[in-house]
């Protein structure tokens, strides 16, 4: 008897710890992305206001926003798991990029940060950049400010697959990676 406790204990705790983990936030999937500027630190716009949704046109983007004061370790193994696989050329990855956009109410300390952190984690296809608005994002994006993280697949102006988390590590890349294959 104590034993079957024990284990729906287990259970109910693994059911509540997954769904702790992940949250909705983002745009709805098939609406059109809305553009918006951010400064970009590092990568092909370093040191200038860019909108990358218009920049990129129909090529695909992908979005990470993220709460910088949530940037951690597990995280940073995350984006480097993505700009790895997009670099080796996963199906689906051709001509893929990345935009890791912090939201942060100290712009001026991200926007120091970031350089740092490109030089130690050296990206490959990942521009960093810091958005200059709210920490909730840019508006019509949709972001919970109980993520952590939250990542948007951007095919041309429509959104084709979101994901957000309160925790997670480069394991979670899979199911990003598999969004991109061909259907």
């Amino acid at each position: 008897m104590v034993f079957k406790q024990l284990v729906s204990a287990a259970v109910v705790f693994a059911v509540m710890a997954t769904a702790e983990a992940k949250v909705k936030s983002g745009p709805e999937v098939g609406t059109e992305a809305k553009g918006f500027k951010v400064r970009a630190v590092t990568g092909e716009f370093a040191d200038k206001d860019v909108d990358y949704l218009q920049s990129r046109a129909d090529k695909t983007t992908i979005f990470l926003l993220i709460a910088a004061d949530k940037w951690d370790r597990p995280i940073a193994r995350y984006f480097k798991t993505l700009d790895k696989a997009i670099t080796d050329g996963a199906e689906g990855t051709a001509g893929v990029e990345v935009v890791a956009v912090w939201l942060t109410e100290d712009a001026a300390k991200s926007k120091e940060y970031l350089p740092k952190a490109q030089q130690s984690l050296k990206f490959e296809h990942t521009a960093l950049a810091v958005f200059p608005g709210a920490i909730q994002g840019p508006e019509g994006w949709g972001v919970n400010t109980d993520a952590h993280l939250t990542t948007v697949i951007v095919k041309g102006k429509k959104v084709v697959a979101t994901f957000a988390y309160r925790s997670t590590n480069e394991t979670d890349v899979r199911g990003v990676v598999s969004a991109l294959k061909p259907k």
